[in-house]
């Protein structure tokens, strides 16, 4: 955790020195991603808002593509480390390439806090914009980013301490505008815990719910540790179907660095990856299109299950020695890749695994049907096919 946090500044400290200037509409490139600065008047809010806009590297090259789009809370300032965490996230198909809109603040805590506060603890009479806020957020600036760029219908609202108490308070009010919701230390003990005791009734009422939410806290002790464990406690407890939760717990980690802390881990789950893991199998090869297809919406883009990922998922069946799984898995993943020596090489060990040489003779022939002198392992699949037939002949 110390290696990445100490990498992650390093980038938050590299991408920092390339200032955007808080004009309308204005374009400034920032290594390989062009960021672009929108400032305008809300109508809504009855004041000027500025939000940045960061574009994938693939922006301007792929002209089809279309992008996630993550809305981080407090500026601008907060976009080199999520941008760092998910650019190494791609790095290993694990993420997407997303558009980032960042939203300057004015007031945060009137914007942020859907009550005021009453408690004397903190600022007494401050809050309760919350809901105009959400409002702002529905028909003034998912309009204006989904105008200008080329997003899809995967949104992140992402806050720290007030702005995680806004994602969670935009969880309830309006459950479907955004996908996910990261809170990275939420201040719940605002207002005597009110956004916990409507999160718990929210929750509680809640039959199903196809979203994610990720909190975390650091070192925070008294009554913020208290409230925060009670809400922590009861979205462990309580299961919301198709709601994918996850929380962690930073010893030392101090409250304003509980969003390097746990960026990512709040990304690392949140996004699918391409290599589909082997608990999200069931008995049935159909969970395979299923994870695909939730992966595809995700990410914004037709992804059909890799032929070397599918395969991975057999191998990893065949070493636990479920061979039979493993062979229907194969044969399914030949349905996709009916022209992948790999593919039938693949099937042809899980057959020979389960002691059936005949079967994977045949299937071994078959990918050397297939491969010609340039296949990099041709020789690996004439010495297989070889010792299969020396095996056979001695039965």
């Amino acid at each position: 955790m110390r290696v990445f946090t100490v990498l992650c500044f390093v980038s938050f400290c590299i991408f920092s020195s390339q200032s955007v200037l808080a004009q309308s509409d204005t374009k400034q490139q920032s290594a390989d991603y062009s960021v672009h600065t929108h400032t305008f008047k809300s109508a809504v809010l009855n004041e000027e808002r500025t939000v940045v806009v960061q574009l994938p590297k693939s922006y301007q090259s792929e002209p089809n593509k279309v992008y996630p789009v993550i809305y981080r809370l407090d500026g601008a300032g907060n976009i080199p480390l999520a941008s760092a965490v998910i650019e190494r996230l791609q790095n290993d198909n694990r993420a997407p390439e997303v558009i980032i809109v960042a939203i300057e603040s004015t007031n945060r805590l009137r914007d942020f806090y859907s009550t005021v506060n009453k408690e004397p603890q903190g600022p007494v009479g401050e809050g309760g914009g919350a809901a105009k806020f959400l409002t702002f957020f529905e028909q003034e600036l998912i309009p204006l980013v989904n105008k200008n760029y080329r997003t899809h219908n995967y949104k992140v609202i992402a806050g720290a301490s007030a702005g995680g108490v806004f994602a969670l308070y935009a969880l309830q009010a309006n459950p479907e505008l955004f996908q996910a919701h990261i809170a990275y230390s939420p201040a719940v003990w605002w207002n005597y815990g009110a956004s916990v005791k409507s999160t718990k009734s929210f929750i509680a009422k809640t039959k199903g719910l196809n979203s994610y939410v990720y909190i975390n806290i650091g070192e925070e002790a008294g009554i913020m540790r208290e409230r925060y464990d009670e809400l922590q406690q009861a979205m462990q407890l309580h299961k919301v179907r198709e709601l994918r939760f996850f929380s962690d717990a930073f010893d030392g980690v101090s409250h304003n660095l509980t969003s390097v802390a746990g960026a990512f881990n709040a990304y690392h789950n949140l996004f699918l990856p391409k290599q589909m893991p082997i608990s999200d199998l069931t008995d049935d090869v159909a969970s395979i299109d299923a994870y695909y297809q939730n992966l595809s919406q995700q990410w914004g883009e037709q992804i059909a299950p890799p032929d070397r990922a599918v395969r991975s998922l057999g191998y990893n069946l065949t070493g636990s020695k479920q061979f039979t799984r493993a062979i229907e898995v194969f044969k399914y993943n030949i349905k996709n890749h009916p022209k992948s020596v790999d593919a039938f090489s693949a099937l042809s060990y899980g057959y020979e695994m389960q002691g059936n040489t005949r079967q994977a003779l045949k299937h071994m022939e078959s990918a050397l049907t297939i491969a010609d002198d340039s296949y990099p392992y041709i020789n690996y699949l004439k010495e297989t096919k070889a010792r299969l037939q020396a095996e056979l002949s001695k039965s």
